[in-house]
């Protein structure tokens, strides 16, 4: 992503956090005394969560923690969707022992790289004062430095002692302290402590008999949620201080994880989980019908959908009902066959407002949302409007039963004797199918303009395209008026509101949170429905950090298999 996209700190930042920080806490206690502000209503506590760490957070805090130079190769153990979100899939996830074999590689790949001679100047805080022996002053200040930033806390004595030992005992064997450096990184990289993110609960002092997050999980937690990576040492000094116990100290560091440009990424995260672009990982086209969508134009959809997105919500930090409406997007060498437009550099991105006649208006038209919803050789205004009511507006839609007759529909897509609205039509004389493609084909013939590549069309099989249709009884008369539709739907709104809060805290929203999720949305809608606004109200709300006692003791075997094995790595000559 191109650094223009990325949102500026202004000179005298840290400054500026503490003062938004002190703010915050002082409108909001005058707001409540003054009865201007609506208290948070309660909300069930949930007791503490295990949450693997998702790929995407490996690679983050991995390039946080040693730089963007260390590459990181290999396949990781999936993680299942559960309640719409891979995120609350994480806190079912475990590692398979050929995962972990396979983490034992990638850390070892991590560490000799971090170790390199071209790398470890800059990457180490300290050299050895002889790098063919063992140097414990050294090797102390560089394990506890990086440790601290892996595992989200200081090292325990015994945890520092044990890796200082193997780090000796392997430098002194091989004549290098490089060496016994990177087993004890290698070692760390593969510890539970790095690989899982662990809640831990204490008493809380306000209110015996009740229990509160820790502050240094309160500082994961928020790390996590706003930038998806691991906290910096800023946020792990203000959770060491107490500082994240109260409510200046922690509005004060939410302002400055809400100011940096690291909440790129936590934006694209949410985003990328929400609308379940992993698929595009498995995504094909039929290159005889589709010979413009080669791979470049599978990642550059991705990438375009993306940076719409920071773009519009955070660079602008502009309306969310807007994307859905939006003509401003970015096109690439690739995409610009697609749009058939020509763009300024073939070779990069191109930031374009696409004229009022343009047919692409909102997010749904744009190649990462139709073409991804499509067949390999053809639409899909099933598969899209299915996409848009699952994916942008919660609403979850039955799989057809195995009992549906396809044939007739079949017969008809196969001779091409007519467009999708015809074809669906003789397939919805199935009454158990009507029900569920009411709901789901008008939206998705609206964007019939646009075929299985999301090229613009007018015509199917010598037939005119009819992309009229409704949203819950509000009618349109193509993809633009579908895209107002949206923007209007109170669904839509409240669907963001709902994945924002489930992707938070790893868990999906029950009956319980419903009057908490109504107290969010109504923040959201009066701040202008700012995306940065509704990050705020959740990473500073009682019910972002709300913990119970746990319902039964962990089995750590059965979430950690494997774990305890030695270090993967081989040794070196």
């Amino acid at each position: 992503m191109s650094r223009a996209l990325r949102a500026r700190r202004p000179a005298g930042a840290p400054r500026a956090a503490r003062i938004a920080g002190a703010l915050f806490a002082g409108v909001a206690a005058l707001a409540t005394l003054a009865g201007c502000a609506t208290a948070e209503p309660p909300s069930p506590a949930q007791p503490p969560t295990l949450r693997r760490l998702t790929e995407q957070q490996y690679r983050n805090t991995i390039r946080d923690v040693f730089g963007p130079g260390i590459v990181v190769v290999g396949r990781f153990d999936p993680i299942s969707r559960e309640g719409g979100l891979l995120a609350v899939g994480a806190a079912q996830a475990s590692i398979t022992p050929s995962g972990f074999e396979r983490l034992g590689k990638i850390a070892e790949s991590i560490a000799g790289q971090v170790v390199a001679t071209g790398n470890r100047d800059y990457l180490l805080p300290c050299q050895p004062a002889d790098a063919a022996a063992a140097d414990p002053g050294c090797a102390r200040r560089i394990l506890s430095t990086t440790g601290r930033l892996l595992y989200r806390r200081a090292l325990t004595e015994a945890e520092l002692g044990r890796l200082l030992a193997l780090s000796e005992k392997v430098s002194t064997t091989l004549g290098s302290f490089h060496e016994g450096i990177a087993f004890a990184l290698t070692a760390m990289l593969q510890s539970p402590e790095f690989l899982f993110v662990a809640d831990a609960a204490e008493p809380d002092p306000a209110q015996p008999g009740k229990l509160r997050l820790s502050a240094l999980s309160k500082a994961s937690r928020l790390s996590f949620f706003l930038w998806n990576s691991s906290p910096d040492e800023a946020l792990l000094a203000a959770a060491e201080s107490g500082a994240l116990h109260t409510p200046e100290g922690l509005g004060e560091q939410v302002q400055r994880l809400l100011g940096s440009p690291r909440l790129e990424d936590g934006v694209r995260a949410l985003f990328s989980d929400m609308l379940s672009l992993e698929n595009f990982d498995t995504l094909q086209k039929d290159a005889t019908i589709y010979p413009k969508f080669g791979l470049e134009v599978t990642d550059d959809a991705r990438e375009q959908l993306l940076r719409t997105l920071v773009d519009h919500l955070v660079v602008r930090d502009a309306d969310y009902r807007q994307l859905y409406t939006t003509r401003r997007t970015f096109v690439s060498g690739p995409l610009g066959m697609i749009y058939q437009v020509p763009v300024d550099d073939p070779n990069g991105w191109t930031a374009v407002e696409l004229p009022r006649e343009s047919p692409y208006h909102g997010i749904v038209t744009l190649p990462g949302f139709s073409a991804l919803h499509s067949h390999a050789g053809r639409s899909s205004p099933t598969l899209r409007g299915r996409a848009v009511r699952e994916l942008v507006m919660c609403q979850r839609i039955p799989d057809p039963p195995a009992s549906v007759d396809f044939s007739q529909f079949n017969h008809a897509s196969q001779q091409k004797v007519s467009t999708a609205r015809e074809r669906l039509t003789i397939h919805n004389t199935e009454k158990t199918c009507a029900s569920c493609h009411a709901l789901v084909d008008p939206i998705g013939l609206a964007l019939e303009h646009f075929d299985g590549a999301a090229q613009f069309r007018t015509i199917e099989n010598d037939a005119l395209i009819d992309t009229r249709g409704d949203l819950d009884g509000v009618k349109f008369e193509d993809a633009a008026g579908l895209g107002e539709a949206l923007a209007k739907s109170p669904a839509v709104t409240n669907c963001l509101v709902n994945r924002a809060f489930a992707y938070s805290r790893g868990r999906a929203a029950g009956k319980g949170d419903n009057d908490l999720l109504q107290w969010l949305h109504e923040r959201f809608a009066a701040d202008g429905y700012r995306l940065r606004g509704l990050l705020e109200s959740i990473a500073t709300s009682e019910a972002f950090f709300a913990v119970s006692p746990p319902k039964a003791a962990p089995a750590p075997a059965s979430r950690t298999a494997g774990l305890e094995a030695a270090p993967q790595r081989e040794t070196r000559s």
